[in-house]
């Protein structure tokens, strides 16, 4: 498949993604600006897109700025808050990324400015492999582990397991008309033998367990727990997932397996609040399944759950702005349409793919550049993915939730 036009999708989500301005040299403090690849500007560390240096630059010859103004309210793609209470111990934070409104810290940088916590030494100074950057796992180990799990997905869909029909290529400023430009569905075809795999039928078990409408509080019942412990124990059982967690775990970001396996369950499925009552929302729900807020749809990128709903006639395809380079799936694509009445103005999707692999891809960025841009490689195309952390409530000791995550550039 081809970029129908030649654009990044940074842009869909009005986040600028540039190869120029990687910097805060001379530009600390400097107005946000949509054209550079990163921001130095005083909300960058809120709404999670500094450029790397921007801690080195710009916040020790800072520290007696006045206090970041409160935001206005966040759209869906950049829900930063400081509203947590913040966490004053190291335990589970070894390597997360500099947080300004943390009372101490624990990143590799923390003793050259004399900010970590207390227990820095005892819980995080020893580990092996320690790096002396403010990300520890780097750019080109992210995107080798990316091809790795890119490879190992054998449980992708075939060419002649699914048939596309994406009709009409619109602009990025078309979007917002509402228009559907397509009269036929998205997928004319998907050999639905796939749905049969162990991986693929406990996610399908997961998606009719939310209430879509943000607002209303989420109650499990034993099955749809069950559900969720058995959707980790399958895809664990993948060559996908056991590439990650040999990744992270040569990384010292996990002990065992089974820290691994309860934080993702953590990260992904506990519940917060995006609406007025508690536990509404969590970031499975938010990323795969899709939720419905102020009449709009958020979330939702994930094509099964769309091939689902557009079978059962609730999804509408209009059109798309992107269609990704590759030439066997997993595909990318970048679409509008509705969802029972409501519009979706862009969702970005892997095609094609495993719910291993999405889960692994995500959780990958997540972890290793949480609320930022995480650059990929899958079949020698580069990608990216966007994370954004849920800070308004913590798990553990500090640690965040998964607010979204979804594709923001393909070049």
């Amino acid at each position: 498949m081809r970029a129908c036009i030649p654009l990044v999708l940074a842009v869909l989500c009005g986040l600028a993604w540039a190869g120029k301005m990687e910097s805060c040299a001379s530009r600390c403090n400097e107005k946000f600006n949509r054209d550079a690849a990163c921001q130095c500007d005083r909300r960058c560390l809120r709404h999670g897109n500094c450029c790397e240096d921007y801690e080195h630059l710009c916040t020790e010859d800072h520290k007696e700025s006045e206090p970041l103004p409160q935001p206005e309210e966040e759209t869906e793609e950049a829900l930063a808050s400081n509203l947590y209470s913040a966490p004053t111990s190291c335990q589970g934070r070894c390597y997360e990324a500099f947080d300004k409104h943390h009372q101490c810290h624990c990143n590799a940088r923390c003793q050259e400015f004399g900010n970590c916590c207390k227990d820095f030494e005892s819980l995080c100074s020893d580990h092996e492999g320690f790096s002396h950057s403010s990300d520890a796992i780097t750019k080109e180990e992210i995107q080798s582990i990316s091809e790795k799990i890119y490879r190992a997905d054998t449980n992708k869909a075939q060419k002649e397991d699914i048939i596309l029909n994406s009709q009409n290529c619109i602009s990025p400023s078309e979007t917002r008309d509402q228009r559907d430009r397509c009269p036929k569905p998205l997928f004319t075809y998907v050999n639905e033998k796939l749905f049969s795999k162990p991986t693929y039928a406990a996610f399908i078990n997961l998606l009719n367990n939310y209430q879509r409408a943000t607002g209303h509080g989420e109650h499990f019942s034993a099955q749809e727990l069950a559900e969720q412990d058995a959707f980790l124990r399958e895809i664990m059982k993948t060559a996908v997932m056991k590439e990650l967690y040999s990744f992270l775990h040569h990384q010292n970001r996990y002990g065992s397996k089974q820290e691994f396996i309860d934080d993702l369950k953590n990260m992904w499925f506990g519940l917060y609040s995006r609406g007025n009552e508690e536990g509404d929302s969590s970031g499975f729900e938010h990323v795969f399944s899709g939720e419905v807020k102020k009449g709009k749809v958020t979330g939702f990128h994930n094509w099964i759950r769309f091939y689902l709903e557009e079978k059962e006639g609730l999804v509408d395809y209009y059109s798309h702005i992107y269609d990704g380079p590759w030439d066997s799936y997993p595909d990318v694509l970048a679409m509008q349409f509705t969802w029972d009445g409501y519009y979706k103005e862009v969702g970005s999707a892997f095609i094609g793919s495993s719910p291993e692999f999405e889960f692994a891809l995500y959780s990958l960025c997540f972890i290793a550049r949480p609320g930022k841009v995480c650059p990929l490689s899958l079949g020698g195309y580069p990608l990216a993915v966007r994370t954004y952390t849920w800070d308004k409530s913590t798990y553990g000791n500090g640690k965040k939730y998964i607010a979204t995550a979804y594709i923001v550039s393909s070049a």
